[in-house]
């Protein structure tokens, strides 16, 4: 590797590492698609965020033949009007454990009934209550991926019964069981906690609809960190007027950020987070970068590489 341009928000953290381990290698970073269009066409392999690479190509910048993406979604880079003439691969096994974090955060507040302790704690307030547990409530994972699957390892220790949703019914461990997308409205209907990971792909558009929120069981949970396409708004504000679910904890949106007139500022049993479940961490990217490198270099299959015709 004798050229690489970064190009991400955070460009500089990506640079120091690139010197660190490839002192040789010249490097071209920066966050300015226009800045830095004309050193792209110098590069071979690109490291960055996927919104800042697809704009570089369409600025008919010329295809490198490999594209590492800091974050596991690459949805611009698939659209139908942009070169697939590369290899392209997703960032797999480095969200993992942040965004377990993120689900078991919000999962063990409601169990725990932190935000009324809060809340009676500024009215001087004295709250007793029966304590709850996340021990033998049902988790489903819409989204039994790669990261899916890791979450629910850090899920298993609490006592869960775990239930996904994968594109094949198999056996995939931790999961008791999993299913397919048209079995959602079964599955949900079991689970104390849905927790949508699904990516952004005409199959996973408008899934949680009036239909399968029926589905769900009084006092559920929706947690969405997947992708906000996946929800139909205005069907899930209705339903939580309903109980089905109680509580949802949102991530994602179809607009981001989160327009100040959406209704969704103003439900009560709606937590909105702002696409901070699984932010990536430099050295982690870099180090599946540089795995991927020697694949690349010995034209091997990559991790995480992605499938154009399936959009994954």
């Amino acid at each position: 590797m004798n050229k690489l341009l970064i190009i991400d928000y955070h460009y500089p953290a990506y640079v120091e590492l690139a010197k660190k381990y490839y002192p040789n290698c010249e490097v071209f970073a920066g966050d300015n698609v226009a800045a830095i269009k004309d050193k792209a066409s110098e590069c071979d392999i690109w490291l960055g965020a996927a919104n800042l690479c697809a704009d570089l190509l369409k600025q008919g910048v010329r295809s490198p033949r490999w594209i590492q993406s800091i974050l596991a979604g690459i949805t611009p880079l698939l659209a139908n009007d942009l070169p697939k003439d590369y290899q392209l691969s997703r960032a797999v096994g480095v969200f993992d454990q942040l965004m377990a974090e993120y689900v078991l955060t919000y999962m063990l507040a409601h169990e725990r009934t932190v935000i009324a302790h809060y809340e009676a704690q500024n009215k001087q307030q004295w709250l007793r209550g029966e304590p709850a547990t996340l021990h033998d409530k049902t988790v489903l994972i819409v989204g039994a991926g790669t990261i899916g699957t890791g979450v629910a390892k850090f899920l298993k220790p609490f006592g869960v019964h775990l239930l996904g949703i994968a594109h094949k019914a198999r056996a995939i461990e931790p999961f008791d069981k999993v299913g397919v997308q048209s079995d959602l409205a079964t599955y949900v209907a079991d689970a104390d906690y849905v927790i949508n990971l699904l990516p952004d792909t005409p199959d996973t558009h408008n899934i949680y609809n009036a239909n399968i929120f029926s589905k769900m069981k009084q006092g559920a949970v929706f947690i969405n960190a997947g992708r906000g396409v996946s929800i139909v708004d205005d069907d899930l504000i209705a339903a939580l007027a309903n109980n089905k679910p109680a509580l949802a904890v949102l991530d994602v949106f179809r607009t981001e950020p989160l327009p100040t007139d959406h209704p969704f500022w103003k439900v009560p049993n709606i937590v909105l987070t702002g696409h901070s479940a699984a932010m990536g961490i430099p050295s982690l990217i870099f180090d599946l970068f540089r795995h991927n490198l020697t694949h690349f270099e010995k034209q091997e299959p990559l991790i995480g590489q992605v499938d154009f015709k399936k959009g994954y």
